[in-house]
């Protein structure tokens, strides 16, 4: 199999790669050349926003049987990519989002719920869940539905994290002390290991998969409380987890998603979206996910060995609350001590 990874230095892009070549494929990835590419991987350099910036892709000979894009911002740049590769290609892989579907949509939701309005594959940035639709229908267009494979992601945890939310959860624990944990402890959580994305894109392109997929784990693969205990254990056990009823840390003016990285309160409508898809569709397919606290270990040992600063993507906000904010609210709870491991 020859795949090109367009990225393939970054999070979702590397793990894509990696995965790729170690079974055995040729991989090229086509990036800027600001980041290291994987070993074993062939580079190509170019910049998709800058005029010109596919040449070297263009001048490449030969064809791929899968390409991968992760593209976020305007969708011009993915439909001049498509474009491109249309007749140099078998099948089309564009890693999109849950955020695509029509807010809000509700507890359980499939595939086949609306989409956001107003997308274009023409577009330039405009929001993400319209950015992401507009990647969707420039895959369409340029490769029809039989060969495109639209990957609906959710939560994305793992190594090479450039987010922020496992990585600061990560650093919190590890500080150590009275650590503000927002209930309930049994929230269930679904998210997706980046290893697992991408062992199950590669098997699903190359069984000919084709149309949309929600991407992430069955609902309650695990829970706030088996996330942040698989966090304390893998720190070393000083954190105490203070366990905080929602309507405490919403009062405080926290911010669930952000503030709080991966938590939102149960009942709401962010919990619904972000939380609850029905994945059944990519279950059958092949979808199978590691526990938490393999995720939860992997991406420590891979933050200690960078030196405990995870990367950050300069387009989005940062995550996490500051200590002094933290320490007002588990003033005003008298958070419920957990168990620390």
């Amino acid at each position: 199999m020859r795949l090109l990874m367009l990225g393939g230095t970054e999070f979702v892009g590397r793990a894509v790669a990696e995965a790729a070549a170690g079974r055995g494929w040729d991989v090229t990835v086509f990036h800027r050349g600001r980041h290291r590419p994987p070993a074993g991987v062939r580079s190509l350099h170019g910049d998709r926003t800058a005029p010109g910036g596919l040449a070297a892709l263009a001048a490449e000979p030969g064809a791929w049987d899968l390409v991968v894009d992760t593209w976020s911002a305007a969708p011009r740049a993915v439909r001049d990519a498509a474009r491109l590769l249309r007749d140099r290609a078998r099948r089309y892989v564009y890693v999109s989002s849950c955020s695509v579907y029509a807010w809000a949509p509700p507890a359980g939701y499939t595939e086949d719920a609306a989409l956001v309005e107003g997308a274009s594959a023409d577009a330039g940035p405009s929001d993400y869940a319209r950015d992401k639709r507009g990647g969707e229908l420039a895959v369409l267009d340029a490769f029809g539905p039989d060969r495109s494979l639209l990957v609906r992601a959710g939560l994305i945890l793992g190594p090479y994290e450039n987010i922020g939310r496992l990585p600061w959860w990560l650093a919190r624990t590890a500080r150590g002390g009275p650590t503000l944990a927002p209930g309930p402890r049994e929230l269930p959580l679904q998210y997706v290991d980046v290893r697992d994305l991408a062992e199950w894109i590669l098997h699903a392109a190359q069984q000919g998969a084709s149309g949309p997929y929600n991407l992430m784990s069955p609902r309650g693969h695990t829970t706030m409380g088996g996330l942040l205990e698989a966090c304390a254990r893998v720190t070393g056990g000083v954190a105490d987890l203070r366990w905080t009823d929602p309507e405490v840390i919403l009062r405080a003016g926290v911010e669930p998603w952000t503030g709080l990285p991966v938590w939102v309160p149960p009942g709401s409508d962010l919990h619904d979206a972000l939380h609850g898809a029905d994945v059944t569709r990519a279950v059958a397919a092949g979808l199978r996910c590691r526990p938490v606290e393999e995720t939860v270990a992997d991406t420590w040992e891979w933050l200690s060995r960078i030196g405990g600063t995870a990367p950050h993507r300069p387009d989005r906000p940062a995550v996490g609350l500051d200590p002094e904010a933290e320490a007002r609210v588990l003033a005003s709870a008298g958070g419920v001590p957990g168990t620390t491991p």
